[in-house]
């Protein structure tokens, strides 16, 4: 038997990456489970519109009969400095990494409430601890760290869970996206390396596996937790 046997999922951001990733080990482990994306998926959206991330939970809980694991995992990267983004580049941000959480819970929550079912969302660590030159990512993921908290707790006399992983630097579509940004991304690249104690960056299946652990019984009294999973990138120096 798999650990998620019996569970009907739905994963943003699931065509590529961490979200790929989440997909490959939740069907791995018995969970019926679908992929949003922008293109690529099985459930295809704009997350960044709203009535789009209503259509899709529509479809998704259609296709599924139900839903009892969410995964909040869809973002895009952003990279300046606060006084350097404009009103547009904030606002997009904030819209895919932040506002579309939202819309996607506001949407399943009768559906998850019938299930006493499970929210997972993608942080990261720089919602744990800031970064330079990320201030609209670093304040987005905050965001979702907080929001994790706020879910858990309204979620809990309904049976519904809430947590959140929040990777360090991980070999992702996204994290090339940022190094090509970089002056110099092959020094970038060096340095995010040397920056986790284990000397490499972070796989997606790394990072599935904290998915996994959380999304089953074995996590039944976890929740309300933004679980680092970064090679030690934030036990200190």
């Amino acid at each position: 038997m798999g650990r998620l046997d019996g569970r009907r999922a739905l994963v943003t951001g699931g065509a590529s990456g961490i979200g790929a990733a989440i997909v490959t080990r939740f069907r791995a482990e018995g969970a019926e489970t679908l992929a949003l994306d922008l293109q690529g998926g099985d459930v295809t959206a704009d997350i960044g519109d709203g009535a789009a991330v209503t259509r899709a939970v529509e479809e998704a809980v259609e296709r599924l009969g139900g839903l009892d694991l969410l995964v909040l995992n869809a973002a895009r990267p952003c990279v300046g400095a606060l006084w350097e983004l404009d009103d547009a580049t904030w606002d997009d941000a904030v819209a895919i990494n932040l506002t579309s959480v939202h819309r996607f819970l506001r949407a399943a929550w009768p559906h998850l409430k019938a299930s006493r079912g499970t929210v997972l969302l993608t942080g990261s660590v720089v919602g744990l601890d800031g970064s330079a030159n990320q201030a609209a990512y670093c304040a987005t993921k905050a965001g979702v760290v907080m929001l994790t908290k706020t879910i858990a707790l309204d979620g809990a006399p309904h049976g519904v869970r809430a947590n959140c992983v929040c990777p360090g630097f991980t070999q992702t579509p996204m994290l090339d996206a940022f190094l090509a940004e970089q002056e110099d991304p092959d020094a970038v690249r060096a340095y995010a390396e040397g920056l986790h104690p284990v000397g490499r960056l972070g796989t997606p299946d790394d990072i599935a596996n904290a998915f996994v652990y959380l999304g089953s019984d074995e996590a039944a009294w976890v929740t309300g937790v933004a679980l680092p999973v970064d090679g030690g990138l934030l036990a200190g120096i």
